[in-house]
């Protein structure tokens, strides 16, 4: 069985966030989503607008999700590979070239995002709207 990875915070979940699970998942047999625990936000200095718990459930019902695991520490993706005999680590290309040190230990790919949507984008349309 061939597992792939992904990181991210997956709050405000919308299409941009499934077409890049579902291109994940493609690249195997089995996706485990690492997201951010509130506390690894804050050291971040991120606000996620969903609490980990409600994030972590909305991502376990996705069909291409198979596992939700927290994120605790940018230093943890080496052990989570290890861990959990992963084969390959998946980004957004706005990270290219940032994981290359986990190419030791398994293939690293870099999707491109999907164009015209983003947390952030939703987060500042909210705050145009409410400011108006």
């Amino acid at each position: 069985m061939k597992k792939v990875i992904t990181y991210g915070t997956f709050d405000l979940l919308h299409w941009g966030h499934i077409n890049i699970l579902k291109r994940a998942k493609e690249l195997g047999d089995y996706l485990i989503v690492a997201i951010s625990t509130d506390e690894f936000n804050s050291i971040k200095n991120k606000k996620a607008y969903h609490s980990f718990e409600n994030r972590k459930m909305i991502l376990e019902a996705i069909r291409y999700v198979d596992e939700v695991i927290p994120e605790n520490t940018w230093e943890q993706k080496i052990s989570d590979v290890i861990k959990h005999d992963v084969d390959v680590f998946v980004m957004g290309d706005d990270w290219e070239g940032k994981f290359d040190f986990l190419k030791d230990y398994c293939e690293v790919v870099y999707l491109p995002r999907t164009v015209g949507i983003s947390t952030t984008q939703i987060k500042e349309d909210i705050l145009k709207v409410k400011n108006v």
